[in-house]
């Protein structure tokens, strides 16, 4: 049972990323990590693989970090922390550690969605007891936003720029979350900075559930999306009554909505404020923001679904359509 905690507890806490990081005025990640950390509750040891967070709050001999924290080559934080927590359990058997610590990997969505997905996966089968952290921000935005596994449909990105011959990256985004899911590990959710005390009380949750747990929180970069710098609230808030960024979690395969927005808003109202959008909103290109409602309005309903415990219609049909095609094949 999750121990409920009020935000006037957290004024107690001490943040344990310290002021004075390079992380540019209204940056999500810096706010996902302070959340986490303090909605954690006991010791912890942190890895990050090479991205924004780890340039901006490690440089030379300085560090941000109030926590022992390790930097990890961009594909590999899983198995980094995969192994630190091996040894601890080690030593702990041995009697030569005897605190309990928790281990958090805090990855953007390139190391996470791409480039780390591999060693990631890897750590999810083996059961390791483990944390880690998605701070999905949409594109590589550390070297100079290029397109990622996840950036959204359409979305302008120096790779798949918007213009008179191309309008943005032409695929949808992986759904990382479900893809942590298939692999049936005990704890899977999704977040977002908006919904700061759902976010943390996930962290709190993951925290009392052994073994691998994966969540993937929204985290707005103003430069990489061209939105303003103080925005990063409302986005993450528009994300979610939107259904872009639907807040849920799956615990032991059981599929949880967390927050159902009361009057689901048209997918225009977490585009127009950012500029990488902004060719959707121009004359001829009125298919695109079709397009991209549709792939929300089709996910949420599948989520809707599957937190009853039912496939959608949609699903139910292609897999019977696919039985029927194998069966005439054989």
């Amino acid at each position: 049972m999750t121990t409920s905690f009020k935000p006037k507890d957290l004024s107690q806490k001490e943040i344990m990323l310290a002021p004075g990081h390079r992380m540019c005025s209204g940056c999500g990640a810096a706010i996902v990590v302070k959340m986490v950390l303090l909605a954690v509750g006991k010791p912890v040891v942190a890895c990050s693989p090479t991205g924004c967070l780890e340039v901006t709050t490690c440089i030379s001999d300085y560090t941000s970090w109030k926590i022992p924290w390790i930097h990890s080559a961009f594909e590999n934080a899983a198995a980094t922390i995969s192994g630190v927590e091996t040894m601890y359990r080690v030593l702990k058997k041995k009697g030569r550690i005897s605190e309990d610590i928790a281990f958090v990997v805090f990855g953007g969505d390139g190391g996470t969605y791409d480039i780390g997905l591999q060693s990631l996966s890897g750590a999810m089968e083996r059961g390791h007891d483990m944390l880690y952290i998605c701070y999905d921000n949409g594109a590589y935005m550390n070297t100079g936003t290029q397109r990622s596994g996840a950036t959204p449909y359409g979305a302008a990105t120096t790779t798949t720029p918007a213009g008179s011959v191309t309008t943005g990256k032409p695929q949808h985004r992986k759904n990382i979350t479900q893809i942590m899911a298939a692999h049936k590990i005990p704890y899977v959710a999704q977040a977002s900075l908006g919904y700061h005390m759902d976010l943390m009380r996930k962290v709190q949750k993951a925290m009392e559930i052994k073994g691998p747990k994966f969540l993937n929180i929204l985290s707005p970069c103003h430069r990489g999306w061209r939105s303003k710098s103080d925005d990063a609230i409302t986005l993450s808030r528009l994300a979610v009554n939107t259904c872009y960024w639907p807040l849920f979690e799956i615990e032991y395969g059981k599929t949880r909505i967390t927050h159902t927005p009361n009057k689901k808003m048209p997918i225009e109202a977490f585009l127009k404020p950012q500029g990488r959008f902004a060719h959707f909103f121009q004359p001829g290109h009125e298919g695109m923001l079709r397009e991209i409602q549709h792939q929300v309005d089709e996910e949420w309903n599948d989520l809707l679904c599957l937190s009853r415990g039912k496939e959608s219609e949609e699903h139910q049909a292609k897999t019977s359509s696919e039985l029927a095609l194998l069966h005439l094949d054989t």
